[in-house]
């Protein structure tokens, strides 16, 4: 934390867009599901589940009677074009979390770029990240690459997938298999353009925007300044911390982002507590409308001469 105390993740929300694709997905025009069954099978509270209700009937996708839910004629045809095929399967080294899960998006490689956009999807919705892979002439390649994955990981996901050319592969990682599917999801509706309904016009940025919503804007900085160490919070909320290419810190907060904040000038200091004590910190206001909702950092931990800097913030912090 630029200068404060150390916090190990925060809460993700009680669901997202993935919870409500996995409902679209397991209702139908047939068999009835009642709101009980469906919360268990989402993984989420009775609450969040009658909210996710709401906004699909407000969509006209589901009728709820006695017998239970069921999908109407526009529900069906919603399904159909938000349709992904889900397989959880080990990826090995390609990826960072203890688990992860596949997902297949058809004939959606033109929507692809680099293949960071839905690693950041992926991570704002609980994942530790997520690898995009897009097969084209009969070869599963790299997404903003050139190359092909290895020949083993090729055939394995051969192996769960009728692969077409154009077909978009996303393998979301995670703590557990539930953030791992959750986030390859996430990055897939990202490529499939959203749900396409229950979205509200929201400003971008704001004093209340959460430290998951500055991912894309924390990676971009670190991935500017060569792999140092992010930090980036909003005046309201608590915020993250990114090393490595990932994020180790998702409720973050430290004495200099909150100054900077509070003073709306950049601050150049040695950190004198937390995980980066004794490194010089560099962190910017970030404003809007001639007021500052935000500030972000970086540790320049470059400044730590001899030392292997990045295990050495690891001990301090174990």
């Amino acid at each position: 934390m630029l200068d404060g105390g150390v916090r190990t993740g925060g809460p993700i929300p009680k669901f997202n867009d993935y919870h409500i694709w996995k409902a679209l997905n397991h209702l139908s025009d047939k068999e009835p599901v009642g709101r009980k069954k469906l919360a268990s099978v989402l993984g989420i509270g009775e609450g969040s589940t009658r909210t996710i209700l709401n906004i699909m009937q407000d969509e006209n996708l589901i009728s709820i009677g006695k017998s239970g839910i069921f999908l109407t004629n526009e529900g069906i045809e919603t399904k159909k074009k938000l349709h992904m095929d889900v397989v959880r399967i080990p990826a090995g080294d390609l990826t960072i979390g203890d688990w992860d899960c596949a997902v297949r998006v058809p004939r959606m490689a033109r929507n692809v770029k680099y293949g960071c956009e839905e690693r950041d999807r992926a991570i704002i919705s609980g994942a530790r990240g997520a690898t995009t892979l897009v097969y084209t002439n009969n070869k599963l390649m790299f997404a903003g690459e050139e190359y092909p994955v290895d020949e083993e990981t090729e055939e394995r996901i051969k192996s769960v997938f009728n692969l077409r050319n154009e077909d978009v592969v996303i393998i979301g990682t995670g703590p557990d298999p539930e953030s791992a599917e959750n986030g390859a999801v996430a990055a897939g509706l990202y490529i499939l353009g959203g749900l396409g309904f229950g979205k509200e016009d929201k400003v971008l940025l704001s004093p209340n925007i959460t430290g998951n919503e500055l991912i894309s804007l924390a990676f971009a900085i670190h991935d500017l300044v060569g792999g140092l160490p992010v930090c980036a919070k909003s005046k309201n909320n608590l915020g993250i911390r990114i090393e490595e290419g990932r994020v180790v810190d998702n409720a973050y907060t430290g004495d200099v982002l909150e100054e900077v904040i509070e003073v709306g000038t950049t601050i150049r200091r040695i950190a004198t507590s937390g995980p980066y004590k004794g490194i010089r910190v560099i962190v910017t206001p970030i404003e809007m409308d001639s007021r500052v909702i935000a500030s972000i950092g970086v540790v320049d931990i470059r400044t730590m001469a001899g030392k292997d800097n990045l295990i050495r913030l690891r001990s301090d912090e174990e």
